[in-house]
C-alpha cells in the first residue's frame, strides 16, 4: 500500500454510489441466492425474463429513425431493414407529437425536422408502404397523442388486410414522463391518463400482441436523473398507470401482458447492469405484493434500451463510437429485450445512412463476436454486482416510499418533487463536469485542437412545403361529411365516458387528420400549460 497509494479521489459510480476498495464474500453474507438472485425466466427475474435469454435468440436490433416526410422515412425503413434490422422505431416531428397538422401556424419550421411528419392515415400508409406488418413489430415513439396514431396504424393494417390480432409492436403512450421530464403534453393529466388507459383497454380487447404503454426512464436520464432515479421514477409511474388501469375496471393480469419499460444505456458500465437486473427484482416485487398479479408472465419487467443522447459530444465526435458500444455492451450484459444504439453525429444533428449502418454493426458484432450471447447473466455473482444491484433497489424502493407517502406519482409531479430531484441532480452533475471531478474526453480531459469534419444530414426544407400541398389535396378530396360526422361522435364521447380509441378509429378512416381530432379533444378536455 505504501508503494502503490490510492489517487487522491473519491471512488463511486455515475449516480453517487460509493465503490469500495474490494468486494468479497461477506458483501453478500447476508444474501439468499434464490429468493434475491434465482434463476433466468424465474421470480425475482434478476438474471432475465426468459429461461434461456440470448441462447435460444439476442435481442431485437431495433433502430430510432424518421425525418421529412413519410416517403423519406420509409426509404430510410427500408435501408435499415436490409442492413440486418429486425424491428423498426418511428420518431415523430414536433408537429405530429403536439395534435398539430402540418400547415397549422404552429408547426411553422419544424415539419419533419426531429422526426417523420404524419398527418393522416394517407401518411401513414406511405410509412409502412412494402413493410410486412404481419412479420415486423413496430414501436413508436409517441405519446400525447399515441391513441390516435395507434388508431391509423390499425386502419392500415386492416387496409393491407391484416387482423389487428397478428400486429406485434409498442405504442409509447407513457404521458406522466411528459409531465416529469420532456414537456410534449398537450392535455392535463386527468383527461390525459384516460387516453392511456382507454389505449391499454383497446389493445387488452383487439391487439394482445402489442405492448400499449412503454414505461419511460429515458427521458428522465436524459434531463439529468441518477440511475437510482432512474429506476424509482419510471417503476412509480408504472404502478400509476397500473392503479389507474385497474380502477377503470381492467384485470391486473391483462394490464401487466400489455407494459414494458423504455430504459437508458449509460456508461457506467457495472452501475447501469445493476440498473437493469433492480429494476427487473423490483418491479417483480410490485407487481406480486403489491398490485396483487397472480400470472407470472405480470411479474416480468421487459424492457427496450437505447444508448445515452446526453453522452455523445460534439467535440471529437468519433468518440462516440467507444461510448456507444460501451453503452450497448451494459444493456446486453443487464438483459435487454430490445436495443437501439446511438450514431456518432446524433450530437450534430439527424443520423446520415454511413452513421446509422455503423450504430446496427455495433450491436452485430456485439451480438456476433464478443460472446456475450453464450450464458446468462455472465456477470451474476459479482460480489460488487450483486452488492450494487441490492444498492440500487434499496434506494429506488426509499424513493418510491416517498413518493407514495405524498399521495403516487400523479401528485408528487403536480407540486414539482420529481422535476426538483432530477433538476437537482443535473445540477450536481454539471458541476462536477465543469469542477473536472467528472472527466468528459475530448471536452475537459484529452482535448485537441484540431477540428475533425462529420458529415451532418440535414432536412431538406422543401419536404415542409410537400407536406402542406399532400395535406391540402387530401382536404379537397375526401368525404367532407363523414369527417364532420365523425369528428362529432368523437366529441360526445370525449364529453362522456365511452373508451375513445372506437371514435378516434372512425375519424382517422374517415382521413380526418391529427390537428381536427386534437382540436375537437382540446376544445373538450383544455390543455396543460405547466407550472
Amino acid at each position: 500500500m505504501a508503494r502503490t497509494p490510492e489517487r487522491r479521489q473519491q471512488f463511486h459510480t455515475a449516480s453517487g454510489i460509493e465503490s469500495k476498495r474490494l468486494y468479497t464474500p461477506l458483501d453478500l453474507a447476508q444474501h439468499n441466492y434464490l429468493e434475491r438472485i434465482g434463476f433466468p425466466g424465474c421470480y425475482p427475474y434478476t438474471r432475465g425474463v426468459r429461461p434461456t435469454m440470448y441462447r435460444s435468440r439476442p435481442w431485437t436490433m431495433r433502430q430510432y429513425a424518421g425525418y421529412g416526410v413519410a416517403e423519406e422515412t420509409n426509404r430510410r425503413f427500408r435501408f435499415l431493414l436490409e442492413q440486418g434490422e429486425t424491428g423498426l422505431s418511428v420518431a415523430f416531428d414536433l408537429p405530429t407529437q403536439l395534435g398539430y397538422d402540418a400547415d397549422d401556424p404552429m408547426a411553422a419550421g419544424e415539419v419533419g425536422k426531429v422526426g417523420v411528419a404524419i398527418d393522416s392515415m394517407v401518411d401513414m400508409d406511405t410509412l409502412l408502404q412494402g413493410i410486412p406488418l404481419d412479420r415486423v413489430s413496430i414501436s413508436m415513439t409517441i405519446n400525447a397523442t399515441a391513441a390516435i396514431l395507434l388508431a391509423m396504424y390499425v386502419a392500415v393494417a386492416r387496409r393491407q388486410g391484416i387482423a389487428p390480432g397478428q400486429l406485434a409492436g409498442t405504442i409509447q403512450n407513457d404521458i406522466l414522463k411528459e409531465y416529469i421530464a420532456r414537456g410534449t403534453y398537450i392535455f392535463p393529466p386527468g383527461p390525459s391518463m384516460r387516453l392511456v388507459t382507454d389505449a391499454v383497454a383497446y389493445c387488452t380487447a383487439h391487439l394482445p400482441r402489442w405492448n400499449a404503454i412503454s414505461v419511460s426512464g429515458y427521458h428522465i436520464r436524459e434531463a439529468g436523473s441518477t440511475a437510482v432515479q432512474e429506476v424509482a421514477f419510471t417503476l412509480a409511474d408504472g404502478i400509476a398507470y397500473v392503479e389507474a388501469a385497474v380502477a377503470a375496471g381492467l384485470d391486473v393480469d391483462r394490464v401487466a401482458s400489455q407494459l414494458s419499460f423504455f430504459f437508458n444505456a449509460h456508461s457506467d458500465l457495472f452501475e447501469e447492469i445493476a440498473k437493469f437486473r433492480a429494476a427487473r427484482r423490483l418491479w417483480a416485487t410490485i407487481m406480486r405484493r403489491r398490485c396483487g398479479a397472480r400470472d407470472p408472465r405480470s411479474w416480468m419487467l421487459r424492457f427496450h434500451a437505447q444508448t445515452s443522447g446526453v453522452s455523445l459530444t460534439a467535440q471529437q465526435a468519433e468518440n462516440n463510437l467507444v461510448r456507444v458500444a460501451l453503452q450497448a455492451m451494459a444493456a446486453a450484459l443487464g438483459g435487454v429485450q430490445s436495443l437501439h444504439t446511438d450514431s456518432r453525429d446524433e450530437a450534430l444533428g439527424l443520423p446520415t445512412e454511413d452513421a446509422a449502418r455503423l450504430a446496427i454493426r455495433t450491436q452485430q458484432i456485439i451480438a456476433h463476436e464478443s460472446g456475450v450471447v453464450n450464458t446468462i447473466d455472465p456477470l451474476g455473482g459479482s460480489y460488487y454486482l450483486e452488492t450494487l444491484t441490492d444498492r440500487i433497489e434499496q434506494e429506488a424502493t426509499a424513493y418510491i416510499e416517498r413518493i407514495d407517502a405524498m399521495g403516487g406519482m400523479l401528485r408528487a409531479i403536480e407540486v414539482g418533487f420529481v422535476q426538483h430531484e432530477i433538476q437537482e441532480a443535473a445540477y450536481r452533475e454539471q458541476r462536477a463536469t465543469e469542477e473536472r471531478q467528472r472527466i468528459v474526453v475530448g471536452v475537459n480531459a484529452c482535448t485537441t485542437a484540431e477540428s475533425v469534419h462529420i458529415p451532418v444530414f440535414a432536412v431538406d426544407p422543401r419536404l415542409e412545403m410537400d407536406q402542406r400541398a399532400k395535406l391540402d389535396q387530401l382536404r379537397r378530396s375526401r368525404d367532407q361529411g363523414r369527417v364532420e360526422l365523425a369528428l362529432d361522435l368523437l366529441d360526445e364521447a370525449a364529453r362522456g365516458s365511452a373508451n375513445l380509441l372506437p371514435p378516434i378509429l372512425e375519424a382517422v378512416e374517415a382521413y380526418a387528420t391529427i390537428g381536427e381530432i386534437c382540436t375537437v379533444l382540446r376544445r373538450v378536455f383544455g390543455e396543460h400549460h405547466g407550472s
